[in-house]
């Protein structure tokens, strides 16, 4: 098969890619397709993206973004699918889809892994959530000849606008990238860890008073913070790292327990649980909050704990912090939960079926 990817960003940058379809490419010409990606924006652009100012390159970057896709569809007709991973572009109708669909005839892949139809608007989007469009998705999922979906949730509601829908989970490379498990009886000094974007450290602000509170009784932890901006939490424990791609797995590995909170709200029952996933194909136990597909991937006190409240997790923390031999039991129940059901090794067959 020929199949064109159209996708937001350029290679190997954004997570979503990385794990939702670039760490299937590999598979996909061995199995002797062909492919093409076409990211909406540049290199250039990225770089700059999240960076406050440079509206005017912003504005350009995004103009180009629509030339080339509009220029892109005369080539089109001479694929056999079309994989769109959230987006054919980031903003208005989704007219690209539209044509390619109906005016061009192609079978779209329609691919997500967030519940992307909500608007999930915070200081740094707020101008562009104002014209994202966020209600193309339904039409989208009732053109596309096939969804793919991250989770459960997701595609319950892509189904509703088409029943060739499947569940296609975030998966993690067990091979070649998440490929060490944490060694949790080593010496030192204990590392309470977090990872994501800027946009999620406020999820964190339900853990910040339990650090707190153990900080307070003399409990000796190091908290790290992986991300793109450094938090302003007031915890004498906290470390930032930023993250790098190059470093990605060698700060991961830092940690002894990994944390995932959630609010219990529609935009997080669309997450896929990628940082839990993370974590547990290190060996690295997860604390996550019982919020949509946590509940699923971590099961409690076999492959990590699931944290409702304050008060549990101050105890789930205190009785990891006490306790390597528990860390490192948990740690191996959740490497397994991941290579079992969430890598790529044993969702390959699930990817390529997408194409048939």
């Amino acid at each position: 098969m020929r199949i064109l990817f159209l996708i937001p960003y350029p290679l190997g940058r954004a997570p979503s890619q990385r794990f939702r379809f670039e760490q299937y490419l590999d598979a996909l010409t061995a199995h002797g397709h062909y492919y093409r990606l076409a990211p909406f924006i540049s290199v250039a652009t990225w770089s700059i993206l999240y960076q406050p100012g440079h509206a005017a390159k912003k504005a350009g970057g995004i103009l180009a973004g629509f030339i080339r896709r509009l220029l892109l569809l005369f080539s089109v007709p001479t694929y056999d699918f079309v994989f769109v991973h959230r987006e054919a572009a980031p903003v208005g109708p989704p007219v690209f889809e539209w044509l390619i669909a109906k005016v061009l005839g192609r079978k779209i892949i329609y691919d997500f892994d967030d519940a992307i139809w909500l608007a999930n608007t915070t200081e740094t989007n707020k101008v562009a959530a104002g014209v994202k469009w966020h209600h193309k998705v339904a039409d989208i999922c009732r053109w596309a000849y096939k969804n793919s979906c991250g989770n459960i949730y997701l595609a319950n509601y892509a189904g509703q606008f088409n029943p060739n829908t499947v569940v296609n989970p975030t998966t993690i490379d067990t091979v070649n990238l998440h490929n060490q498990v944490r060694d949790q009886t080593a010496p030192g000094r204990l590392v309470i860890g977090w990872t994501g974007t800027h946009s999620t450290l406020k999820y964190l602000d339900q853990v910040v008073p339990v650090l707190a509170k153990l900080e307070a009784e003399g409990l000796e932890f190091e908290f790290r913070v992986i991300s793109n901006q450094p938090p302003a939490f007031s915890l004498r424990s906290l470390v930032f790292v930023r993250w790098q791609k190059d470093t990605e797995i060698a700060d991961l590995l830092g940690f002894h327990v990994g944390l995932m909170p959630l609010k219990d709200d529609l935009w997080a029952q669309g997450k896929c649980a990628f940082k839990a996933l993370q974590y547990m194909a290190l060996g690295i136990p997860a604390l996550v909050s019982p919020v949509g597909m946590n509940m699923e991937v971590v099961q409690h006190g076999q492959n990590g704990f699931v944290c409702a409240n304050p008060i549990e997790w101050e105890a789930s923390l205190r009785q990891l912090l006490a306790d390597a031999a528990l860390r490192q039991h948990l740690g191996k129940a959740a490497r397994a939960t991941i290579e079992t059901r969430y890598s790529v090794v044993a969702n390959t067959p699930n990817f390529l079926a997408l194409f048939r």
